[in-house]
């Protein structure tokens, strides 16, 4: 398929699924990045969508967006419901990249992909049924996100085991949402991607 097809694709699904009133189709739904992801629109300028970033990753988390989400169709991105990232020691994804649209990174804590967002209506542990299961997946366990230990409201008998996500040391790679049993009408638990 030539360019001029391919664009002409990526434009014809753009405004079809843009008819419905769809963000992603637009491409203005933000997309949960690799890990080194440039910042404020610095990774769109310079993620030349070669692909070798999803090669690189030995989970086989990073993909390439669908043609549904119009502008940044075949850029790099994860689902963490389906694979999240694993925090390679390594990072194999960014010694991949030719053009720095991902920035090297020391250490898992210096990745900054998102932050992850508790729904309280929807956590289990905020209804009383102890359920550590986001918490034990952290990687960053006990820095990233800790259990707030409190009893439950006009009820003498059970407590409150709430998961508390710390912003400023979240990095976003999603481990929490993929183990999240909550199903309906989604994880209580989601990533909020970095601008990108």
């Amino acid at each position: 398929m030539g360019l001029g097809s391919r664009i002409a694709l990526v434009c014809a699904g753009a405004l079809a699924l843009g008819a419905v009133g769809s963000k992603v189709a637009l491409g203005q739904e933000p997309l949960l990045r690799p890990p080194g992801a440039q910042a404020d629109g610095r990774f769109s300028a310079l993620c030349i969508k070669c692909g070798r970033c999803i090669q690189a990753c030995p989970y086989g988390a990073i993909r390439a967006a669908s043609l549904a989400t119009g502008v940044q169709a075949d850029s790099p991105w994860i689902d963490p419901r389906q694979n999240p990232c694993h925090l390679c020691a390594d990072f194999p994804c960014i010694a991949a990249c030719p053009t720095s649209a991902l920035a090297p990174v020391d250490a898992p804590q210096e990745v900054a992909m998102g932050t992850a967002v508790i729904d309280e209506d929807t956590c289990l542990s905020y209804q009383a049924m102890r359920c550590e299961v986001s918490y034990r997946a952290c990687p960053l366990i006990d820095e990233a996100i800790t259990i707030d230990y409190r009893p439950r409201p006009g009820d003498a008998i059970h407590a409150v085991f709430a998961p508390v996500i710390h912003e400023g040391v979240c990095v976003g790679c999603g481990l929490c949402v993929q183990r999240c049993p909550v199903e309906d009408p989604g994880p209580a638990i989601r990533v909020t991607p970095a601008p990108s």
